[in-house]
C-alpha cells in the first residue's frame, strides 16, 4: 500500500497513541502542575506527531528531515519529563510504563524513518561525524524508567 498522506505513516499513528497516553497520565499530576509539568509534557507529546505531519507536508527532503529531527527532540524532552514526574512522585513507575514504552517505540520508528530518508550514514548522526554520545535506541531497555 502506497502512502498517500502523513496519516498513513505508522510512526505518526503510534505517536498519536503516545499523545493520548500522556494526556491520560498527566491527569494524575497535582492540580498546581497544570501550567507546569502537565502542560510541558502534553506540549512535548503533541509536538511529535505535529512535526511528523508538518515535515511530511513540506516539499523538500531536507525540510522533512528537519521536522523529524524536531520530533526526536520533543521525544527526548518528553522522556525527561516522564522521568521527572516519577522522581517528583506525581506518578509511579507502573503508571508511566505505557507512555515510556510508547516513547521508546516512537523513537526507534523515527530513527528508522530518518535513516530511510538518508539522514545519516549507518551508525552516524545527522551532519558530520559519528554520534558516540548516545546508544542506539534499539540497545536501550525499553521499559526502563530511571529514577535515581
Amino acid at each position: 500500500m502506497a502512502l498517500t498522506n502523513y496519516r498513513d505513516l505508522e510512526v505518526w499513528k503510534k505517536s498519536m497513541e503516545l499523545v493520548v497516553a500522556v494526556c491520560k497520565l498527566t491527569r494524575h499530576y497535582p492540580a498546581d502542575e497544570r501550567f507546569g509539568l502537565t502542560a510541558q509534557s502534553r506540549d512535548a507529546a503533541t509536538s511529535i506527531p505535529s512535526n511528523i505531519a508538518e515535515g511530511y507536508g513540506r516539499l523538500h527532503r531536507g525540510d522533512y528531515l528537519h521536522h523529524l529531527s524536531i520530533a526526536k527532540g520533543s521525544l527526548a524532552e518528553l522522556e525527561t519529563q516522564l522521568i521527572l514526574a516519577v522522581r517528583l512522585e506525581f506518578v509511579s513507575k507502573a503508571q508511566v510504563l505505557e507512555s515510556w514504552e510508547l516513547s521508546q517505540r516512537v523513537g526507534r520508528m523515527l530513527t528508522r524513518l530518518m535513516d530511510s530518508l538518508g539522514a545519516r550514514p549507518a551508525g552516524g548522526r545527522l551532519g558530520r561525524g559519528a554520534d558516540t554520545r548516545h546508544p542506539k535506541p534499539e540497545t536501550r531497555v525499553a521499559a526502563k524508567v530511571e529514577t535515581s
